[in-house]
C-alpha cells in the first residue's frame, strides 16, 4: 500500500477516535448541543475525514470507500456552507456512520497487511 493512503487512513481513524473522546461517555446529544468547542472540535475533525477520503478516491480510484462522496459531501458543506449545517445532521453522522467508517478503515488496512 502507498504509504500516503496508510498515512491517510490513519488520519482517518485517528480523527473517529478524537471525536469520540470530545463526544465523551455520555453520548449525549443535548450537552453536545450546547457545548459550542466541542462541537467545533467535531466539525473540524469531519472536515480533516472528508479531505483525507477525497485525497485517496483521488490518488486510488480503484479503491472504493462506501459513502465516499457523502463523506466529501459533508467535507464541503461544513467548509462552504457552514451557515447551514444542523447538529442534528452531524450528530447522526457520527452516531451512525463513523463508526462504520472504522470498521472499513480497519479492516482495508488488515487486508493489505496480509
Amino acid at each position: 500500500m502507498d504509504e500516503r493512503i496508510r498515512s491517510w487512513f490513519h488520519d482517518i481513524l485517528q480523527c473517529v477516535d478524537e471525536i469520540q473522546i470530545f463526544i465523551g461517555p455520555s453520548n449525549n446529544f443535548e450537552i453536545y448541543k450546547s457545548d459550542l468547542r466541542t462541537k467545533k472540535a467535531v466539525e473540524r475533525n469531519l472536515e480533516i475525514i472528508g479531505e483525507a477520503v477525497n485525497r485517496i478516491s483521488k490518488n486510488h480510484p480503484d479503491l472504493v470507500l462506501n459513502n465516499a462522496r457523502n463523506i466529501i459531501g459533508t467535507r464541503n458543506r461544513i467548509i462552504h456552507s457552514y451557515d447551514s449545517i444542523s447538529d442534528e445532521v452531524i450528530w447522526t453522522i457520527v452516531q451512525r456512520d463513523l463508526p462504520n467508517l472504522r470498521d472499513e478503515v480497519i479492516a482495508l488496512l488488515d487486508s493489505w497487511r496480509l
